[in-house]
């Protein structure tokens, strides 16, 4: 449920930005998201349909994103995308000590306004 959070906060910063510009209306939204955020596309268009009711964004499409998940060995530096959503260890030394460097983002890339 906390995408209704989320999408309020993507709505609060549309309007803002369309008010300092003078815009009559919202017309998309550019959405990254990477494959471990716990964001729900789905849910978050649900809700943008109920929270943007009536306001500057009613009717404005929200495009996803999604990026893939990158890991990073801290042995030997290689970077490898994760597969089948399981950690894995290093493909190249067959290390455990690896770490995320890609795909927990969450964030509105960019907005368009009228």
């Amino acid at each position: 449920m906390h995408e209704l959070a989320v999408t309020q906060r993507i709505a609060e910063v549309a309007l803002r930005h369309a008010k300092e510009h003078n815009a009559t209306r919202v017309s998309d939204l550019y959405l990254v998201l990477g494959d471990l955020s716990s964001v729900v596309d789905d849910s978050v268009q649900f809700y943008w349909d109920i929270v943007t009711k009536d306001t500057l964004c009613e009717g404005a499409t929200l495009h996803f994103k999604r990026i893939p998940t990158k890991l990073r060995c801290k042995d030997c530096t290689h970077t490898y995308t994760l597969t089948n959503g399981k950690l894995s260890l290093c493909p190249q030394c067959e290390s455990a000590n690896v770490e995320v460097f890609q795909g927990k983002e969450f964030r509105l890339e960019s907005i368009n306004i009228e």
